[in-house]
């Protein structure tokens, strides 16, 4: 076997291997978002029956809040499932072509195809916090303009926030752990928003201690409004970094980074364009690069494989494709034969 063809075969076992390596987080998230997704709605439940017994506002306002925990987890589940599932012949019914399986590369774009789904169920769920939100804050707006439903929560109230706010420090604490060592930024992003809830509830709860201690009545309804004014902002936040991601934006610091080890790499001239794409969690580059005229095909090859070997071992990047233009510098009009 040849230099070239042990290279290649190498490269198809790399990515192979980091297919495989890819495939047991998203599995190992996968079946970790299921605690997630009992704990939600376990606490979802038990705030929602216990606001409709205290006639607790806020209370209701965090049920609704750990309501948009379940119907995102449940979507990023979805979406983990589509990802991992590489035997398909096809994408959401729409079959693709068999050959592209037999070229080098053409199962990786349809991977990547498939990672991006979890982006796609994370603007989903965004929308849907949205609209949640508009409900609690618009019904924390009616229960304060309408004195009738101006009431003291009941001591009951603080059992519901109470056992909301352990479970989401217990969830948080989990995601955060589960998500380092996965190195999984959708579990490390859950892990935000679960501590995010866990000081909702905790909030909640000394509101509500706040309005029963000092006999407020309208405390608690403006609690409410402010939870659904929190509730709006994360999934304001969610939908416009899940947006950016699917219109292809990254961040120009970190493009500039892959810039200069670029440009570092012997016998590259000067990088003409780049652009990196997010395919779920994992990062894909498309560089152009100024080269030496005469180069061969070969050069220019052994090249591109050290300039992806590069970004691979300093930045995780799991693909990087490169083209090449010519240094002008480097050659005269009688080497060119033909026209461009």
């Amino acid at each position: 076997m040849s230099k070239l063809k042990k290279h290649i075969v190498r490269e198809m076992n790399l990515w192979e291997h980091n297919q495989a390596n890819e495939l047991a987080k998203i599995r190992a998230s996968q079946r970790h978002l299921i605690y997630n997704l009992i704990a939600y709605v376990s606490i979802s439940v038990i705030e929602y029956w216990l606001a409709e017994l205290s006639k607790s506002q806020t209370l209701r306002a965090d049920a609704f809040n750990n309501l948009s925990g379940i119907i995102s987890t449940f979507l990023l589940m979805m979406g983990l499932h589509i990802a991992q599932d590489i035997d398909d012949d096809d994408i959401a019914g729409v079959e693709m072509p068999d050959e592209n399986e037999n070229i080098l590369g053409g199962d990786q774009r349809i991977q990547f195809i498939r990672w991006r789904y979890e982006t796609v169920f994370s603007l989903v769920t965004a929308v849907i916090m949205l609209v949640i939100a508009f409900d609690v804050v618009i019904d924390g707006i009616k229960a304060l303009l309408n004195p009738a439903n101006r009431v003291v929560p009941q001591p009951v109230a603080l059992i519901g926030a109470g056992i909301a706010s352990v479970i989401m420090l217990v969830v948080w604490f989990m995601n955060r752990r589960a998500g380092q060592k996965l190195q999984n930024a959708a579990l490390l992003a859950s892990a935000q928003d679960s501590l995010a809830d866990a000081f909702t509830s905790i909030g909640t709860m000394v509101a509500i201690a706040g309005a029963l201690v000092f006999d407020i009545a309208w405390l608690d309804g403006v609690t409410s409004i402010i939870v659904g004014f929190f509730i709006l902002y994360s999934g304001l936040k969610i939908f416009f970094q899940t947006s950016l991601n699917l219109v292809d934006y990254f961040d120009p610091k970190a493009e500039k980074e892959y810039r200069e080890a670029i440009r570092k790499v012997k016998k590259v001239h000067q990088v003409a364009e780049l652009k990196a794409h997010y395919n779920g969690n994992v990062v894909s580059l498309d560089a152009t690069v100024i080269v030496d005229g005469k180069m061969t095909i070969l050069e220019s090859y052994q090249l591109s494989e050290k300039i992806e070997r590069t970004l691979r071992k300093k930045f995780g990047i799991v693909d990087t494709d490169i083209s090449f233009i010519p240094d002008p510098h480097s050659f005269s009009d009688k080497d060119v034969k033909g026209h461009f």
